[in-house]
């Protein structure tokens, strides 16, 4: 048997940590078995499905690498099929016409309500009959109703084991609505019996309309799917992941300057482990996972620890790999980015890949070497760019300008140089370049940020910060 999956995401909104853990489950499984993933969009909700919430799942879809192989279907392309099935089980007495208003059924509601019984479909036109599709030209609006029989449903879950249903606490369900759309339940049942979807793995948020679907399955001769029901993903306070926990839109992970293989790793761990293995290749993951090894409890989402792995991975990676997928961040600043005089990109990266937890904080850290002009931290200026310097500064800019071999090396001797002639400590000299070089205190190691930057552009700061302080002095007096 051919393992086929699914992820059925509706298009109401962006994709979801939730959905997209969900996804990657789907996808992981059916890459394990060698089998087919498919991606269906319900959108069946008209009123609240956007093109733009689809192009936002097929975004965040391609940014994780969840690739699929069939799709996507969109279920409002198939309700011809739906009002197919809807009618067989009305020919074949397994349904029946309810002529009911939404206002009848609104007021039967309440008054179950106020008298302590549960709000349940009375079945008062279960007794109509079923009626064949064409037969009763002259029937007023009506919907089509899902006879429910009496009895238990068993629910067979890998992840949540056993679970019975009493059928009496199952209302006869709408199938087709009187307007002739269909509903959840028989669109999920029929989209999943058709595309031979072997696996339903979802949400646990699903499991109690499980039993209405086993029903319909049943009731249309369908063979039933496995089903695996994941536990639900929580903040930190241990109520559903939302808002107000931080961002939940996994493209938002990529705005904020995430890899897409560090969320994918974080969400795999997140109620699936392999032993105490934390960080996975995707080949690692395809090759270990198995549905026995999700847990049966909810997962809590902890956003340090994304960052960890987050600043795991850019640590490991490439410089190449990292400064391709740095340089949107770049451009966000509104630099143009590439081959600047000297500077190589993967070589500034590396500069700051140790200490970068996300892109848009490797984008700072590197904004200095692209700046056309430099903006001095006001105290920084204050305490080192002094005229104590000035010589320094002067020696270093004569010594740059006619250095042959602009390394690190080269760098450093001349520094060093200087450090003897004038008997002083290398911070005496370092944090003062660094501040007329990149603005601030805090930069990569000094002979680095010089072989970076190149020799014009660190002469040409250089030069400036001596003009500055010499206006500075002159100013003071």
């Amino acid at each position: 048997m051919e393992v086929r999956t699914r992820f059925a995401p509706s298009p109401t909104g962006y994709l979801h940590i939730g959905g997209a853990r969900t996804a990657l489950f789907n996808w992981l499984f059916a890459r394990h078995h060698k089998g087919k993933f498919i991606l269906r969009i319900e959108d069946t909700d008209v009123a609240r499905s956007t093109d733009e919430s689809t192009q936002a799942i097929l975004d965040g879809m391609q940014w994780l690498g969840l690739d699929y192989d069939e799709g996507p279907y969109f279920q409002s392309k198939r309700f011809d099929l739906y009002r197919e099935h809807a009618y067989k089980l009305l020919e074949t007495g397994k349904a029946y016409k309810c002529y009911c208003t939404a206002e009848e059924l609104e007021q039967r509601r309440k008054d179950a309500l106020a008298q302590g019984k549960p709000p349940k479909y009375d079945g008062r036109c279960k007794s109509q009959g079923s009626g064949a599709r064409g037969q009763g030209s002259n029937d007023k609006s009506f919907a089509i109703r899902f006879k429910v029989s009496p009895g238990t449903t068993l629910v067979k879950d890998i992840i949540k084991s056993n679970v019975a249903f009493d059928n009496n606490e199952i209302d006869d369900l709408i199938i087709l609505r009187s307007d002739g759309t269909p509903t959840y339940n028989l669109c999920v049942v029929v989209d999943d019996a058709t595309m031979k979807i072997t696996h339903v793995i979802r949400g646990d948020d699903h499991l109690n309309n499980t039993p209405k679907q086993i029903l319909l399955y049943e009731a249309f001769g369908y063979p039933l799917p496995i089903f695996a029901h994941l536990p639900m993903i929580l903040g930190s306070d241990k109520t559903r992941l939302s808002k107000r926990h931080g961002a939940t839109s996994v493209m938002a992970y990529k705005e904020m300057g995430y890899m897409p293989h560090a969320l994918v790793n974080y969400l795999a761990r997140l109620g699936w482990s392999h032993g105490d293995q934390e960080i996975f290749t995707i080949e690692e993951l395809t090759e270990k996972f198995s549905l026995e090894n999700v847990g049966k409890s909810s997962g809590v989402f902890n956003p340090e620890k994304l960052l960890w792995l987050n600043h795991h991975y850019i640590k490991e990676s490439k410089p190449y790999d990292m400064a391709k997928l740095l340089e949107p961040f770049l451009e966000a600043k509104g630099y143009a980015v590439g081959t600047i005089h000297e500077l190589s990109l993967p070589n500034v990266v590396k500069t700051v890949q140790e200490r970068s937890k996300t892109f848009v904080e490797m984008a700072d850290a590197v904004e200095f070497y692209f700046k056309e002009d430099v903006v001095y931290e006001e105290k920084a200026a204050q305490k080192f760019l002094t005229s104590e310097v000035l010589e320094i500064f002067e020696i270093i800019t004569s010594k740059l300008d006619n250095l042959p071999d602009f390394t690190q090396k080269a760098i450093e001797d001349i520094f060093n140089s200087i450090i003897n002639e004038k008997n002083i400590k290398l911070g005496k000299i370092a944090q003062p370049v660094r501040i007329a070089l990149t603005g601030g205190t805090v930069s990569p190691g000094i002979f680095e940020v010089i072989e970076n930057l190149g020799r014009e552009k660190t002469i040409e700061r250089l030069k400036k910060a001596i003009v500055f302080i010499k206006q500075k002095g002159s100013f003071s007096t």
